[in-house]
């Protein structure tokens, strides 16, 4: 087997009786029944995937920033030029960009990746070079990747996830940048939703009306071009290496790693949703390690994490990237797990519990 069908092979489904005794702690701690929401479902999954009731603590954390530039960025797509991608590495690993704020914040480190940013990056701390290519090709033209270059993408997320559990993180969080990498993803959940393009292509940047109409026909072209979504049955390595971006198909292996590994992974916004998908095509149980840290101002991510079955904990309208709304649900996630081992029972606090008898 090669690394992409071991790590498959690997992934088990959510642990039941876990998750079961999860339900019956919330159900005795010191608080009424249901009282934490969309958190206790968190903290039943995260039992669920450890295996074990209360799980452990999900820190420390850290954020991965997959960085790739895209080939569909000729077709006009967005007003920002292509070196921005190039330029934002530098700003993260300088620590001047809003995700390295947001992490600090919450005491994640950042790891950038270079899996195909379209310029030579020096050496530094912080930089994982691990470029497959310089850029995918032109996504209307032909498919934006090779199936080797999809294949290579993946199982460099999938190595990624391993080295930083290995260095001890026990949360894992989605990162991206690249510019022109919410055309790619529109088309993606396109092609995985059976949606139509005007449904899933959002703004990015914050492209005018003129620009975004533009923006969808591009989407629709590289759809028809590969005969997506009619070709909803081709397998999922086929859709991502047509229209994906190098930094998707990491993002895909990202996740099923971290599956694999049984360590929960908290997703970004549109980037992280659609590659998501594509792990999710590739492996339904992958699911069960993911968090949607946050839903996207994009419209595709909406219906991503809806196809996924998946709850935002955080909506405040952000369209970023970079892992920011991943890191600002982080201390959600851990909150959750923090309950399920630190809130005392009714029974250990000597409080009494409503009277069955009574309203």
């Amino acid at each position: 087997m090669n690394l992409i069908e071991e790590t498959v092979a690997s992934i088990a489904p959510l642990d039941g009786t876990a998750m079961r005794d999860a339900r019956d702690l919330q159900a005795r701690l010191t608080k009424p029944p249901g009282s934490l929401g969309v958190l206790e479902e968190v903290s039943i999954r995260l039992a669920g995937l450890a295996g074990q009731c209360p799980p452990p603590l999900p820190e420390p954390a850290a954020v991965a920033v997959f960085a790739a530039d895209h080939g569909v960025h000729a077709q006009g797509v967005t007003p920002w030029p292509q070196e921005v991608t190039a330029q934002m590495v530098a700003n993260f690993l300088a620590g001047g960009a809003v995700v390295n704020a947001f992490a600090a914040q919450v005491g994640a480190a950042v790891t950038v990746v270079d899996i195909g940013v379209a310029a030579e990056l020096e050496e530094a701390p912080g930089l994982l070079r691990r470029k497959i290519a310089p850029g995918t090709a032109d996504m209307t033209a032909g498919p934006a990747m090779t199936a080797e270059q999809a294949r290579r993408a993946v199982e460099t997320g999938i190595e990624i996830a391993r080295d930083l559990h290995g260095q001890g993180a026990r949360c894992l969080l989605t990162g991206d940048m690249g510019i022109a990498n919410t055309t790619a993803s529109a088309a993606l959940i396109a092609a995985f939703t059976g949606l139509p393009p005007e449904r899933v292509t959002g703004r990015g940047t914050g492209i005018d009306d003129a620009t975004h109409a533009h923006k969808v026909e591009v989407v629709r072209a590289a759809l028809d071009r590969h005969a997506l979504p009619e070709g909803h049955g081709r397998a999922p390595m086929e859709v991502l290496a047509a229209v994906g971006g190098l930094e998707h198909a990491a993002i895909a292996g990202f996740v099923l790693g971290a599956a694999a590994l049984r360590v929960p992974v908290v997703l970004d916004g549109v980037i992280a949703g659609a590659a998501a998908l594509a792990a999710a095509a590739l492996c339904p149980d992958a699911l069960g390690a993911c968090v949607a840290g946050h839903r996207s101002a994009e419209p595709g991510h909406g219906a991503a994490v809806e196809t996924l079955g998946l709850r935002p904990l955080v909506d405040l309208e952000l369209r970023l990237g970079e892992g920011t709304g991943a890191l600002l649900a982080l201390p959600l996630v851990q909150g959750a797990a923090r309950v399920l081992r630190e809130v005392a029972t009714f029974d250990s606090a000597g409080v009494s519990e409503k009277d069955a008898g009574r309203p």
